[in-house]
């Protein structure tokens, strides 16, 4: 679904900037990552459209806050990780959300190239989402996968996409937990599967 057709307004730039610029807030001023997990398969619809032109708008500016405002949370993190690893919160500060800000940088050098890349739309296949029990992939607490979303942009007078990783749940919304790839042969920020045209979401699995 496009952000166009899920808004049904005009001027798709402004539109995506001003969904990407409201705040997310927490139930009763609550941290979402404190609240316990559910079950609940979150939205392929209008929530994603929101999170993933948030993310569009992180990379155009490239702007590391903003685009944690649509990463997994710390606190499910250490949940998650907590007798699993040795450090689940050095783990989250110093691999993961230190990736997205190498990665968010690559991201937009492609993106930023030429002239400055619109986004059009998100593509993603709800039938890859997969429930990831617990004890699986060393987590202590289950979560919804999905693997392989695009982000589709006019760049150039063409249409291009870059993929994201992974997003996982956390009751009932997505989050990106890994915007380049995972694993990755290098430290440095990678785009994943830069395409022209819209590219095809996936591949399934992964966790």
């Amino acid at each position: 679904m496009s952000l166009r057709r899920a808004l049904g307004r005009p001027s798709p730039l402004a539109l995506a900037l001003a969904i990407a610029l409201t705040p997310v807030t927490a139930s009763a001023g609550v941290a979402p990552g404190r609240l316990p997990q559910t079950r609940t398969e979150p939205s392929f619809a209008a929530p994603l459209e929101r999170s993933m032109a948030r993310l569009a708008a992180a990379i155009a500016h490239d702007d590391p806050a903003l685009a944690q405002t649509v990463f997994f949370p710390e606190a499910a993190y250490v949940r998650m990780k907590t007798g699993l690893i040795p450090d689940p919160s050095g783990d989250y500060a110093d691999r993961l959300v230190a990736f997205l800000r190498l990665d968010l940088a690559a991201y937009h050098a492609v993106l930023d190239a030429g002239s400055p890349a619109r986004f059009v739309r998100v593509e993603a296949d709800p039938a890859y989402a997969r429930w990831i029990p617990p004890g699986a992939c060393e987590n202590s607490v289950g979560y919804w996968h999905e693997p392989g979303v695009r982000l589709v942009f006019a760049h150039d007078h063409r249409l291009v996409s870059v993929g994201v990783d992974s997003l996982i749940s956390w009751r009932g919304v997505w989050y990106v937990v890994h915007l380049g790839p995972n694993p990755r042969p290098r430290d440095v920020g990678t785009v994943l599967s830069y395409a022209l045209g819209p590219g095809r979401p996936g591949p399934p699995g992964g966790c």
